[in-house]
């Protein structure tokens, strides 16, 4: 008897669990809202960004579309405006550097090319020429302009005015010759300066030199340390006042860093020292971009690496990758797929079921380019009861790794996500179905006219009264019956 009142309360459970612990609803009579349409923005660098967001709904069909993009906003410029090219032309700019090459060859050929080369990818860049040297004044004076006093602003001659005409150019270039021994780059970079018109455009400054200041505007003084101090202090005043210039200044033929450059008493300055007061290092120049060279590296230094320096580069994103994680209800609860027409050949092609995301990787993102990728979340026919009228987080984060514009790898990542929520309407009132409409009252009857016989009321008006609900009449005859056939059994049993 024991064992049949067990399977009796076995079956019961079963069937009762069945109508009253359901956790699985039907989509079909769900409705859905977007409650917080947030967009998540994550700023790469300061030209490129990251951006997902939701871009359209289906509300009625449980359907919201999201689109994950990255944008490189970087623009590519080519030089535009004025450019003056200020070289040396002192006399160990003759030195011979290679059998019949000279360092003057080297550097008035490179500039020639570097002209040629910018002159083709913007034929109205404005180009000038300076050129600055220093030499002792003679007696008698040599009847020739270049022979002039040291340390004046006369110590630096225009060679050719601004022009787009490369012929002029390259002809001017070409005729540089030697002016004196010494140097006053202080004349040539004021003078330079002054070439430039008063128009609110770029400019451009490219200094070529193999030699140290030991000349400066207001001071000719060759021998003491104190007036090379001063000379050191005015070039370098110079250089700093050409703000708002674009400089790239090579220097070539320093040899021996360590050796004096000049000497007054225990007072010494080393060629190095010169260098690092006057043009700062390559790491933290004194402005613009500084070139310390030797005469090998000529030619490259000012055909490739100045003239990338000064032409578009593309400032591309390299190897990024996206991972956009979901929670666990948005994954068991609603499908992903991935909008047609969508290049998506580079991004998981579902849901990963061990980390719960999709990854997306772009080889590289050129300036001014855009890439994206669109997917729908629908919500499953049958899902989760319990994520009824509950904030749902359409993603858990994105996490963003990539090479920056200079190759250095970079992380980003932002948990900001669109919200959405599933609810299931209350069923209305079958005798009200709109509920703002008022229920209509029950029809007075009419009094009934006396000439008419009594009404047999013998059949009740009234329906039957509801039998119940099904699941627990059921549950009801499977007792009865298990009760009937398992007291026949010990009744037939029974000793």
């Amino acid at each position: 008897m024991k064992k049949s009142f067990t399977i009796i309360t076995f079956l019961l459970i079963v069937l009762i669990s069945t109508n009253v612990f359901a956790t699985t609803a039907s989509a079909v009579d769900t409705t859905m809202e977007i409650v917080e349409d947030n967009v998540c923005t994550i700023e790469l660098n300061d030209e490129a960004t990251f951006e997902k967001k939701i871009i359209s709904s289906k509300l009625d069909e449980h359907q919201i579309t999201l689109q994950l993009k990255v944008t490189n906003n970087s623009q590519i410029t080519i030089p535009t405006g004025e450019m003056m090219l200020v070289i040396d032309s002192s006399q160990s700019m003759d030195t011979e550097v290679s059998e019949n090459t000279t360092r003057k060859d080297l550097v008035l050929d490179s500039a020639n090319k570097l002209v040629e080369s910018l002159l083709k990818v913007n034929s109205s860049l404005k180009i000038g020429v300076v050129t600055f040297s220093t030499a002792p004044e003679q007696d008698p004076p040599i009847p020739d302009s270049r022979a002039i006093s040291i340390g004046t602003t006369q110590d630096a001659q225009k060679v050719c005015d601004l022009t787009s005409d490369l012929s002029t150019l390259t002809n001017s270039i070409s005729s540089i010759e030697g002016t004196g021994q010494f140097t006053n780059l202080d004349s040539g970079l004021q003078l330079a300066k002054s070439c430039f018109s008063s128009e609110d455009n770029n400019k451009y400054m490219i200094i070529l030199t193999d030699g140290l200041p030991n000349v400066a505007v207001g001071n000719s003084d060759l021998v003491t340390y104190d007036g090379l101090t001063d000379i050191i202090n005015r070039t370098k005043s110079t250089l700093t006042s050409l703000q708002g210039i674009d400089v790239y200044t090579v220097l070539t033929g320093i040899e021996n860093e360590e050796a004096t450059f000049r000497q007054t008493g225990e007072d010494i300055y080393t060629y190095g020292d010169v260098i690092r007061l006057v043009f700062g290092t390559e790491e933290a120049p004194t402005i613009g971009k500084f070139y310390n060279i030797q005469d090998e590296e000529i030619a490259d230094t000012i055909t490739n690496k100045i003239y990338n320096d000064l032409m578009p580069q593309s400032k591309s994103l390299k190897d990024i990758t996206i991972v956009d994680y979901f929670p666990q209800y948005i994954v068991d609860n609603f499908e992903m797929a991935y909008v047609e027409g969508i290049d998506v050949s580079n991004v998981s092609t579902e849901i990963d079921p061990e980390t719960n995301s999709i990854t997306w990787h772009i080889d590289k993102l050129a300036s001014g380019e855009t890439a994206f990728i669109q997917y729908h979340l629908t919500l499953k026919d049958e899902y989760d009861a319990s994520i009824i009228d509950k904030n749902l987080d359409t993603n858990e984060k994105v996490d963003i790794t990539f090479k920056d514009f200079d190759d250095q790898d970079q992380e980003k990542t932002s948990d900001v996500t669109p919200v959405i929520k599933v609810t299931v309407p209350e069923d209305p009132d079958p005798d009200n179905p709109d509920p703002e409409e008022p229920k209509p009252e029950d029809p007075k009857p009419e009094d009934p006219k006396p000439e008419n016989p009594p009404v047999d009321n013998t059949i009740a008006p009234d329906p039957l009264p509801d039998a119940g609900n099904p699941i627990l009449i059921g549950a009801f005859i499977v007792l009865i019956g298990a009760v009937v056939f398992f007291g026949y059994k010990v009744k037939k049993y029974k000793f």
